[in-house]
This record gives C-alpha cells, sequence and structure tokens, in this order.
C-alpha cells in the first residue's frame, strides 16, 4: 500500500462510525406517530431533527459523535427478564442488529439518572445525558439568599446531601435528633432532622456534596441516619457529587446537548420571602433561561401548580407554549382518575385554558384489562381533548418481583377498579418493558422520566419514538 492509500485508509477508519451513526435514525422499525411537543407538531419534529443534525457537543471536554448514546447492560438485561411475547422478540431482533443507539427525546433524565447517582449533581446529569435523555430535570428551589438551585424539595437537604455530617448542621431548621429504641431494639420514635436551603446562603450550599436520598429513621447516630440506602441502589458514586445552582445546570445541560426541563418546586417557607412571590419566583426561573440565551422550544417548564403554568402561558408564552402541568390531584380524596365528573377543571377546560402536556404519574394512564395492560380513561380523554401527555416516572419503584408499589399500582393490584377488578399482571422487572410500550404505543406519551434513561434510550431507539 502506498504512503498516500494508508493515510486514506486510517481516515476512513477514524471516521466512518461518526458518519455511519449521524445517518443512522433508527426509523423504519414499523410503528410510527407523530409525538411532536405541542400543537404544529410537524414544525415541532422539523426542529428536533435539526437539534439532533447540530448535536456534536462535548462532553468533559471530549468530542464525541452527534446525539451519541451510552446504553451499559441493563436495558438487555430487562429484555432478557420479559415473558415471551411479540415484544420481547422484537426488543430482542433490535438488540442483535443494532451496533449505536442515539440521544431521544422520548427519553427524561428524572434528576439526572439517581438509580444509581446522587440526584441533581453534575454528575448524575452527565450520567443521564451519556445514557441518551434528550432532556434533563433541574427541580428549582431556592436559598436563604434567594438564589435558585436544583434540589427535589426546598428542605431535603439532611437525606439528599452531607449537610448533617458538617458545621451548617447546626443551621438546619430541626437538627438531628437520634431515635428512641425500646427495650427490644423496637423503634419507639424515629430519628428526625429538616434541613432546608432557605436555612444556608448559595455561598454554604456550595460547601456541601450530595449523596443518595435516604435516610435510617432507626439510626442513633449522624452516620447511621445517613447511611438508608436501599439495598437495590447504590452508594458508590458518592465523595465527589457535585450541587449546582440553576443556571450551573443551564450551562451544563447546554455543553451536554440536551434540552431542560426545570420543575419549579413549592417553597417550604411562606411566600412572600424576603419581597419574592409567587409569580416573582416562577418569572425569576424563566428570567434565567433569557439571560442564559436559551431558545424557549428548549426548555419544558414544569409545575404541580396549575397558576404557575398559566402565568407562564399568559406572561410567558414561548416559553408556556410547552409548559407542563404535573397533575397531583391524585392526592385529593374527591379525585378519581376513573370519573371524569370529578376532574376539576375537566380536560376540555385544561385545553381551553392553552395548556398543552399534561403530565400524570403513569398508573393514572394505565388499567389492567384481563391479564393485559390498556390505556386509561384519563388516558383516553387527555388525547381526545388534544393534550399531550408525558409521565413519571420509569425504573422509580425497585425490583418488580412482588409487585412494584406506587407507580404501578393499577397493574399490580393496589389500585383495582372497583367495577372490574383484576389481579396484578406485574411479577418481575422485565414487566415494565410492557408497561413502557402500552405507554408509547397505545396511550401515546411523547416523553417519559426515568431515574435511568438508558432503558428508555433503548426503548425509544427500538421502536421509533422520537
Amino acid at each position: 500500500m502506498q504512503g498516500w492509500q494508508k493515510v486514506l485508509a486510517v481516515a476512513l477508519t477514524c471516521t466512518w462510525p461518526l458518519w455511519a451513526m449521524a445517518g443512522d435514525r433508527g426509523e423504519g422499525h414499523g410503528w410510527e406517530r407523530d409525538h411532536g411537543w405541542g400543537p404544529q407538531k410537524h414544525e415541532k419534529r422539523d426542529r428536533r431533527d435539526h437539534d439532533r443534525d447540530d448535536r456534536g457537543h462535548k462532553r468533559d471536554g471530549k468530542p464525541h459523535a452527534a446525539g451519541a448514546a451510552q446504553l451499559g447492560p441493563r436495558p438487555f438485561w430487562l429484555v432478557d427478564n420479559m415473558d415471551d411475547s411479540r415484544l420481547k422478540r422484537e426488543l430482542q431482533a433490535c438488540a442483535e442488529k443494532r451496533e449505536h443507539y442515539k440521544t431521544s427525546d422520548f427519553s427524561i433524565g428524572h434528576r439526572g439518572a439517581p438509580l444509581q447517582f446522587p440526584e441533581h449533581t453534575k454528575e448524575s446529569y452527565e450520567a443521564a445525558a451519556r445514557m441518551g435523555a434528550g432532556i434533563v430535570e433541574c427541580d428549582v428551589t431556592f436559598t436563604r439568599d434567594k438564589e435558585l438551585v436544583c434540589r427535589h424539595s426546598q428542605c431535603d437537604l439532611h437525606t439528599t446531601t452531607n449537610i448533617l455530617a458538617t458545621p451548617l448542621a447546626a443551621k438546619c431548621s430541626v437538627p438531628f435528633q437520634p431515635a428512641v429504641l425500646g427495650a427490644d431494639g423496637a423503634v419507639v420514635q424515629p430519628a428526625q432532622a429538616r434541613c432546608c436551603t432557605s436555612d444556608i446562603t448559595l455561598a454554604e450550599f456550595r460547601t456541601l456534596e450530595g449523596k443518595m436520598d435516604a435516610a435510617d429513621a432507626s439510626a442513633t447516630t449522624v452516620e447511621g441516619y445517613m447511611a438508608g440506602t436501599a439495598d437495590w441502589r447504590t452508594d458508590l458514586y458518592e465523595g465527589q457529587a457535585t450541587l449546582l445552582t440553576h443556571r450551573e445546570s443551564i450551562r451544563l445541560f447546554r455543553k451536554l446537548g440536551v434540552k431542560m426541563t426545570p420543575e419549579l418546586k413549592s417553597a417550604s417557607v411562606p411566600l412572600p420571602y424576603q419581597g419574592l412571590t409567587q409569580a416573582g419566583y416562577a418569572q425569576k426561573m424563566i428570567d434565567e433561561y433569557r439571560e442564559e440565551r436559551v431558545r424557549p422550544r428548549d426548555v419544558y417548564a414544569q409545575s404541580f401548580n396549575l397558576d404557575d403554568v398559566l402565568y407562564w402561558i399568559n406572561r410567558n408564552p414561548d416559553f408556556g407554549r410547552q409548559a407542563v402541568w404535573l397533575d397531583g390531584r391524585y392526592e385529593d380524596s374527591a379525585f378519581d382518575h376513573r370519573d371524569p365528573a370529578t376532574w376539576n377543571p375537566s380536560m376540555e377546560e385544561l385545553a381551553a385554558s392553552g395548556l398543552q402536556i399534561i403530565a400524570p404519574p403513569m398508573w393514572v394512564l394505565l388499567e389492567n384489562d384481563n391479564g393485559r395492560s390498556v390505556p386509561s380513561i384519563y388516558a383516553r380523554a387527555a388525547r381526545r381533548a388534544g393534550l399531550d401527555i408525558i409521565t413519571w416516572t420509569f425504573e422509580r419503584d425497585g425490583p418488580l418481583n412482588n409487585g412494584g408499589g406506587f407507580y404501578f399500582q393499577t397493574l399490580n393490584g393496589q389500585n383495582q377498579n372497583a367495577i372490574d377488578p383484576q389481579p396484578g399482571i406485574i411479577n418481575n422487572d422485565g414487566d415494565m418493558m410492557d408497561a413502557l410500550d402500552t405507554l408509547a404505543r397505545d396511550v401515546g406519551i411523547i416523553g417519559i422520566f426515568s431515574d435511568w434513561p438508558a432503558t428508555t434510550t433503548f426503548y425509544a431507539n427500538c421502536t421509533g419514538q422520537r
């Protein structure tokens, strides 16, 4: 081989994976639907294709193929764990023939990748992006000096950070109190603590490290209290878990090439707080995206407070166009997701208000019909009203050999239809893939939050989800 031929051969060998992956869009897998985010669906799809084409971003300063995802073994293990079915064979065939996987907006990083990484940390967000999450979440709250930071709750520092092991523990609203145990070792009074971002300044917040969200209520020491991680999670990635401000998350997400879904969390301190009103709080979050020059179509602002969502729709229509209402009405005893007469507002009223995306938990969208999962009355009504749906949270219930918990309650027998009760159909981890397929293909969700986005990225690539 001549010298110029060797150079050409090396160049082709090095560059082939990049152009091959950029050209492979995972289409032609059969079922296709237009699941654009918002009312102008074809325009949204064009924009998302354009976003994927120009995602030649860097992670940790190292260039990588545009939109490439690294899945690891878990999605394939889950498929192998499925009962025999058409879906299992379809996913196995995909796994055997597909060499590359791409980022998907269908796959949303819930607090990052908290199945194994401390939530709302730089490392958790980076893991989610590497696993192909096209959208990543920062839950937004504020510090004592009213700076916005990423935490699931204003008062969760005692379970999600190392604050109790630092001098800042003295500033906690409720300092650590050890459990009181009886003579037989049984817990008479559980251990408790309450540490809030509003207890400390931003400068103090920056000194903390993230940890897995857990606490041992039977602990009599701080060390024991902080060591309550469930045995199906891990503490392997604690020790260098970096907390972020909301603005820092914006900059990180742009570097990672992912879209953003901030959730405005309810304040645990009364509002107004030092002049900060609820509307001011909602506006402050949007202002940080404007100041960072983020395109509105790359942001899916969300809240359980419908007034926040309506505020964005009416006062910030460019961002409000794809604002997400997290429907938490299931906590209201008067609400029955199987009875539209109890829905206030109705799906039609929500659509008329300008809302375009509604987001209930997974179980609200699913029903057990003679041993198979089907769309619920709620799911069908939302789609009829013209609402797009996202849902939460995949990979959060832990092992499913006993049916799982909250997120699968309409499929595991815990929340049965009183008119037609059915035994549970969730008894192994692979069953979550069947539920996901119903959500995607039958309900028609446009995205799903996941604690381990590799699984939802795998499914999206194999079934043509956008």
